[in-house]
């Protein structure tokens, strides 16, 4: 069975068959009418600027969408920051990419949600170590969208293997309760040994100190059970007997340093939010981080012809004309018609991604990320999530 879990396949993605039915009668009706119009369509959010900005991504899934078509592509950079106005400009004859648009919905829509929301929990806790825990929460195929919008977020690592293997990136992560289960209740000290027996050198010594006794009594026996070996633990303390979180992380920590454990670090992981992980930044060293990534809102883009033969057009509603947006030195975002006059000191965002059919533009996840948080910075991300 070539396709044993009923995924669509990439070559229904590239050959347009991943889309809305409508298209398909769209394409139909157009052929018998023998109309085939040179448009330009823009995928856009909002209009006009809110002040609530979001991540743009999926950038190269929209490149390889749209390789070999006679249109030419213009996006923003991977990783870019946005407030209002055109994401990506696609301009040709409308046949030539009327089916493409489910798909570069999608490629754009889901990932700059798990990007946005990532981004958020970078933001609420900036200098700490922030994983990504939530690849558990989508569907196994599209784990390395979840893990790679994390990282152009600027989080310090994710969980799944797989991914990993794609993005050519280590997973991390070292025990989950199952582990301690097998061991059972009273043998936690021979879990945590027979784990720092047998995993490599390189991984991190983070025991789980949370499943059968309190934080506290476990996090201590993990420290004396492990001593200078051991490098944190990790609190994974469900929500219905947390209580207050914060004391708890605060008392293990009192503990830990009353008996010389100051280098044990402490790493919370179980639902958090930025509000949570900003209230435990001065007491928590880590965090993993997994539904508020994974149970974002996708951005809510839609694709819309703005240009017809040349001449201006919309739909209700929507703003008519080919449009360009700039960032500003001092962090504005401005929407403008693209053969008006943008503001003085503001840099064009909308860049060549696709000229002819060809791809003109090269990807590094690098780069990305440093652009996000920089932008980030730029626009104060983090004081609209605060």
């Amino acid at each position: 069975m070539s396709n044993p879990f009923g995924t669509v396949p990439p070559a229904a993605i590239l050959e347009g068959d991943a889309t809305d039915a409508y298209f398909e009668r769209t394409r139909t009706t157009l052929e018998h009418a023998a109309k085939n119009p040179h448009v330009v369509a823009e995928v856009t959010a909002d209009q006009f600027p809110t002040g609530s900005f979001e991540v743009f991504t999926g950038v190269k899934d929209v490149a390889t969408l749209f390789e070999g078509r006679n249109v030419d592509v213009d996006c923003l950079p991977d990783g870019q920051l946005f407030d209002g106005g055109p994401v990506c400009r696609i301009e040709g004859p409308y046949l030539e990419f009327a089916e493409l648009e489910t798909s570069l919905l999608g490629f754009c829509s889901q990932p700059s949600g798990f990007a946005t929301a990532a981004l958020e929990a970078r933001s609420a806790a900036p200098d700490s170590l922030v994983l990504s825990f939530g690849a558990r929460h989508v569907h196994p195929s599209i784990a390395t969208t979840v893990e790679r919008a994390a990282l152009l977020a600027g989080l310090d690592g994710f969980s799944h293997v797989a991914a990993g293997e794609v993005l050519g990136r280590q997973a991390g992560g070292t025990m989950p309760h199952a582990l301690m289960f097998c061991f059972g209740e009273g043998n936690q000290a021979d879990a945590w040994t027979a784990f720092d027996e047998a995993v490599g050198e390189d991984v991190p010594r983070i025991a789980l100190t949370d499943t059968f006794w309190d934080e506290k009594s476990e996090s201590l026996l993990a420290a004396e059970t492990l001593g200078d070996a051991l490098d944190g633990v990790r609190l994974d303390t469900t929500g219905s007997r947390r209580g207050d979180f914060r004391h708890i992380v605060r008392e293990v920590r009192w503990e830990l340093d009353a008996r010389g454990y100051e280098d044990v670090d402490i790493f919370c992981s179980g639902g958090l939010e930025p509000e949570s992980m900003r209230s435990l930044t001065d007491v928590a060293d880590g965090f993993g981080v997994g539904s508020h990534i994974t149970g974002a809102d996708a951005v809510d883009f839609s694709l819309d012809i703005v240009e017809i033969e040349g001449e201006p057009i919309s739909k209700r509603g929507k703003l008519s004309g080919v449009k360009d947006v700039y960032r500003t030195p001092a962090g504005g975002h401005h929407v403008t018609l693209a053969d008006g006059d943008g503001p003085a000191d503001g840099e064009s965002l909308l860049e060549p991604l696709v000229r002819d059919g060809e791809i003109v533009r090269e990807f590094d996840l690098e780069t990305a990320t440093e652009r996000c948080l920089e932008d980030a910075a730029l626009v104060g991300f983090g004081d609209q999530v605060a």
